[in-house]
């Protein structure tokens, strides 16, 4: 069989799987095991591969034929146009995410000498990418050691200086105060979480979806909690869930927060809420 022939019936045996986008997972599957770009791939469709390319690709599928994610067998994603080291440890980055990002660095072009908080940094995509695009002064949180592990490779990958601690929201933070938090939490429904898909119910790590019984037991904490952290001023931007925009909105006028926004994502759904936080 020739290379082109591989990557079809790789396809095939994903798309078998109910894998989505099975022509892409082959193709980035078969990219990763025979160490071919696009380009080189082209030039050499037609002709035979090497046998032991054959043999990784054939066991890198299987694996995402029982719907280990992609970036599990690839160790690595993209996001904000910046590589990041994954595992079963975070919560895949994923471009939902990115709108948070993006706003973020809309609002503050330059963020030097502004101080800013990531809690829940999981893989710490968010702490680095608004380090190293947006020049923040960055300080990252998480309750999971083996999270923050990760998160901390990726700074180096990327050669951030941000502090890091281990603890239950601010638990671990020292007495000090931010410019900026942001934050994507937990926000799953506990009853909902049987309804995922599979790559995300059985991979990633359950404490970084289950957001209690409806969803909103971290937006309740961050905003009540989060006051304390905030400079006058301080802003808020965080991810919500694509029907929460009513009740998160809620929770932080209660605590007091104003100009709040709520930002859809490209699908026209809701899933960043931004607000001030005023002494």
């Amino acid at each position: 069989m020739t290379c082109r022939e591989w990557v079809a019936w790789g396809a095939a045996v994903l798309q078998k799987a109910g894998v989505p986008d099975a022509e892409w997972d082959a193709f980035s599957l078969w990219e990763a095991a025979s160490g071919m770009d696009r380009g080189r791939y082209l030039l050499m469709a037609q002709e035979e591969p090497e046998p032991c390319f054959v043999s990784v690709y054939k066991e890198m599928l299987a694996k995402r034929e029982k719907r280990i994610p992609l970036q599990h067998i690839l160790g690595r994603t993209e996001f904000m146009g910046l590589s990041f080291r994954v595992s079963p440890d975070v919560l895949i980055p994923r471009m939902d995410t990115e709108i948070l990002a993006e706003r973020v660095l809309k609002d503050y072009p330059n963020g030097r000498g502004l101080r800013l908080l990531d809690m829940c940094t999981g893989s710490g995509c968010l702490a680095v990418s608004l380090s190293v695009l947006g020049h923040f002064q960055v300080a990252a949180s998480d309750l999971s050691a083996a999270a923050l592990a990760v998160a901390k490779q990726n700074a180096s990958d990327h050669g951030c200086d941000i502090a890091f601690y281990e603890g239950d929201l601010f638990q671990a933070l020292p007495e000090q105060k931010f410019d900026l938090i942001v934050s994507n939490p937990p926000y799953i429904p506990g009853g909902e979480m049987d309804d995922l898909m599979p790559e995300v119910r059985d991979f990633d790590p359950r404490m970084a979806l289950d957001g209690g019984a409806d969803g909103l037991y971290f937006y309740r904490r961050l905003a009540e909690e989060g006051k304390s952290y905030l400079v006058s001023g301080g802003k808020i931007y965080w991810e919500i869930g694509w029907n929460q925009a009513e009740a998160v909105r809620g929770i932080l006028e209660e605590q007091g927060y104003r100009c709040l926004e709520v930002i859809p994502d490209l699908a026209g759904k809701d899933r960043v809420v931004t607000g001030e936080w005023t002494c």
